[in-house]
């Protein structure tokens, strides 16, 4: 899921081309420094329209000039997906049905599974467009979503900074978000397991978040990921061995399906939209995957390496989602593993393992949003206060993770409100709005302009997935808190 970036290469793209101000700023380069500095060609800002020789634009094959030292083959990349795909968030999938009802549930996740796919499909075709137009190797999110703007109507090409700004904040709001959740996650699971054994002296969920919070203040001060690797396999084989046995209790004694409600109440939907799309949406890893394929045409088309992975991804999703349901039914909590018997050891180590998976998850997650924070302010620090500035900036970022968990310590109304606020615009209206822009004026939206319909509806389901989520989430927090006083 993440990119292994090499802090210590100080030759970026800008320096390599600064002589013309016709190329791209720094902060318009997404990729890694060192695939950057290896590409054949420059990234130029302008392309000409209205006139010139549009071979040129036709022959560039942007795959060619892509220098990158170790590419991923197919099955790579494939692997690579299901890795940021399944997360935590497939813990959360009983939840989901819960809201939605077990068949609602069923039918709809895998509708949302394929809307999600294809504005991926949406996205990764846009870039390559573009890509041909700029004469340039490869780009990331923001930058496709700051070219297409240039590439569209004059109305747009003005917001074409501000577009890149939105990508980049809801980004970083929304992984951020995940930080926050995986702290509740953490502190939940540890606190039911500690809970049974010192039944006297219970701990609020609140106290043991900030006593999780603490140790990462430390793990987080890390730069380097190459340091973080060592983490990221514990918890990868943590994850893995305790969702397997989580799958044994689920299975174990399945109650029929009649005493299960079939189609949940419609208000309750939108927490399930919103839990399904921060389960299955990664597009924020797409553009770094699919830049780094040794052969990034198999990344979309029919069949292919997206296709593949995100139907195994919507398959064991629902797959959880549907039998965690019917197993634990009304009682179904937010995260699938808080289920378990916690009188039974094997159902604490469960929830141990994961929750340790989860707390390693942390450092990983954290290092891309301070990334981005990072660079767009870094040319503004003097050089010799860059490094303390950095780790206050870690330091303060990882502080209010802790104080948003703390405030928000219920998992299904955070979930829902981060999958309805931020992967909504990011995975559905930014890359339907992208579309438009490309095709604006070439080849146009189509007959019947069947392109700028298609794309409005996507656009307008995610508006009524972004404003009924976040309506319902923050529903749910202001009962919690009544409940509370």
């Amino acid at each position: 899921m993440y990119k292994n970036i090499d802090n210590n290469s100080s030759t970026t793209m800008f320096e390599m081309y600064s002589s013309s101000d016709r190329f791209l700023r720094p902060d318009m380069v997404d990729v890694p420094a060192q695939q950057a500095a290896g590409s054949t060609l420059p990234l130029v800002l302008t392309r000409k329209k209205g006139g010139g020789d549009d071979t040129e634009d036709v022959n560039y094959n942007p795959f060619e000039h892509r220098k990158i030292e170790h590419p991923t083959s197919d099955v790579e990349t494939f692997v690579h997906l299901l890795k940021g795909s399944l997360g935590s968030g497939i813990l959360a999938m009983p939840m989901a049905f819960l809201n939605a009802g077990l068949w609602f549930g069923l039918v709809a996740t895998f509708l949302v599974g394929a809307v999600c796919t294809y504005c991926v499909h949406i996205l990764v075709k846009c870039a390559h467009i573009l890509c041909r137009r700029r004469k340039i190797p490869m780009m990331g999110f923001a930058d496709v979503a700051e070219q297409a703007f240039l590439d569209g109507p004059t109305s747009l090409q003005r917001w074409s900074r501000f577009i890149r700004f939105i990508v980049n904040c809801f980004l970083v709001i929304d992984l951020i978000g995940c930080c926050c959740i995986y702290l509740v996650f953490v502190g939940t699971n540890v606190k039911q397991v500690v809970d049974f054994y010192t039944q006297e002296s219970e701990l609020s969920i609140r106290l043991w978040i900030v006593i999780v919070t603490c140790p990462l203040l430390f793990m987080c001060l890390i730069r380097n990921l190459k340091f973080l690797a060592p983490f990221s396999m514990v918890a990868n084989l943590l994850m893995f061995v305790g969702i397997i046995i989580t799958f044994t209790y689920i299975f174990t004694d399945l109650p029929s399906t009649e005493g299960r409600v079939g189609v949940a109440d419609v208000t309750q939907w939108p927490l399930f939209f919103g839990t399904v799309i921060f389960a299955l949406e990664g597009i924020g890893v797409v553009m770094s995957l699919e830049n780094d394929m040794k052969n990034p045409a198999h990344f979309i088309g029919c069949p292919s390496v997206l296709n593949l992975g995100m139907g195994v991804v919507v398959s064991l999703y629902t797959l959880v989602g549907f039998f965690g349901y019917l197993k634990y039914g009304a009682e179904t909590k937010g995260s699938i593993t808080l289920n378990l018997p916690v009188e039974d050891k094997l159902a604490q180590s469960v929830k141990l393992m994961i929750a340790i998976a989860i707390f390693f998850t942390f450092t990983l997650q954290f290092y891309v949003p301070i990334s981005i924070i990072w660079k767009g302010i870094q040319h503004k620090i003097a050089p010799e206060k860059q490094n303390m500035t950095e780790y206050g900036i870690r330091i303060l970022l990882v502080l209010l993770c802790g104080a948003i968990a703390v405030a928000l310590p219920n998992l299904g109304p955070f979930i829902s409100l981060i999958g309805a606020v931020c992967l909504s615009t990011l995975g559905m209206i930014v890359p339907s709005i992208i579309e438009l822009a490309v095709y604006y004026e070439d080849p146009g939206y189509g007959r019947g302009k069947w392109r700028l319909w298609k794309n409005a509806f996507l656009i307008a389901f995610g508006f009524i997935g972004f404003f009924t989520g976040t309506y319902v989430s923050i529903l749910e927090f202001h009962d919690e808190f009544n409940g509370s006083h």
